[in-house]
Parts: C-alpha cells; structure tokens; sequence
C-alpha cells in the first residue's frame, strides 16, 4: 500500500480532481462544501441544553451529518498518509531560505518555523502572537466572513456567489499585508 504514497498526485490531476468535488456534491446530493462550519456543529452536539450559547443551538444532525463525516475523513486520510507516506521533504528556494533567516528564521527543517510554531514559543511574544491572536483571528475572521477560504475559494466561487468573491478578495489582500507588513514586523523584534 506505500507505492500509493510515493509521488504525489501532479497538479493537472488534484487541481481537477478538487474542482470536480464541489459540483458533484451541490448537484448529486446538494451538499454543502465547508470546514469551518465544523466547529458549531461540534458545539451543538456535545454542548449539553442549558449550556448552549444562541449560536451554537441549531438542528446539527439535519445540518452537520454531512460535513463531520466530512471532516472525520480528513482526519482518517491525515492519519494514513502520515503512516505510510515516505517523509515529506520541504524544499524551499534560496531566496527564501535567506528572507526567512534575515528575519530571525533559522530552523526550517519542517513545515513550520520552530522558532515560532513550537509550544515552548507559547512564551515569547513572536509565538503567542503567532499561535494564539492569530488563531483568534482566523477564528473570528472565519466566523465573520461566513466560511473559510477553501469553502469561500472553492465552493463559493464555483456556486457563482459574490460575497464570496468579496471574501477571496479580501483573504489575498490580508495575506499580502500579513506577509509583508505584519510578519517582518514581529519577527524583527
């Protein structure tokens, strides 16, 4: 079964394949493509009545069967791609390798910086920053825009909606400014 995991499925197959999950599920079973939506449902559920806060109190079996099936798969192909794929290999160009260790940077053997993306960077203001207000931020920018940017970016746009349009606008124009104002800001200090 490893063979599967070897190489990676080349962009002109995901892409497609990707694209081609959100009208077969709006026209096959009129399901609605999302993750972020994820995390109301799981408060609905396991909330117990009295507890429950307004937003969280919705018919989430009707509403969530769908997408916390969904997610459950993700979290199964997660687990089995982490067991049987080789170790992924990041390589990055020297041009960035250099940026990123101009602005403090050095561990880039992962994924992620350490330096910022490690529980013991909790304590510094580069990782609190990073990890906690960012995560905030994410959360309540998800919450606020209605969905997240792969329901807005993928689904969205494919069903023709133009908040959603509006929203993909505004996660690019949030990264550019994220990237290159915000980050060198923090990470220089």
């Amino acid at each position: 079964m490893s063979h599967l995991f070897t190489h990676p499925l080349p962009w002109y197959v995901a892409g497609p394949l990707i694209g081609l999950m959100v009208p077969a599920l709006l026209l096959l079973g009129n399901k609605p493509f999302g993750i972020s939506s994820n995390f109301r449902h799981l408060c609905a559920a396991l909330a117990p009545s009295p507890c429950r806060i307004e937003f969280f109190s919705h018919d989430w079996k009707r509403l969530g069967s769908w997408n916390l099936t969904f997610l459950s798969g993700i979290f199964a192909g997660a687990a089995t791609a982490s067991h049987f794929a080789p170790p992924l290999v990041v390589t990055l160009s020297s041009h960035t390798v250099t940026t990123l260790q101009q602005l403090g940077l050095h561990d880039l053997s992962g994924l992620a910086p350490r330096e910022v993306f490690a529980w013991a960077s909790l304590l510094t203001l580069k990782g609190f920053a990073s990890m906690v207000i960012g995560g905030f931020l994410v959360g309540f920018g998800t919450a606020y825009a209605g969905g997240c940017t792969s329901g807005h970016a993928i689904a969205g746009l494919a069903d023709l909606q133009p908040a959603s349009l509006l929203a993909v606008c505004g996660f690019f124009a949030g990264g550019l400014a994220g990237t290159y104002l915000i980050l060198p800001m923090l990470l220089l200090r």
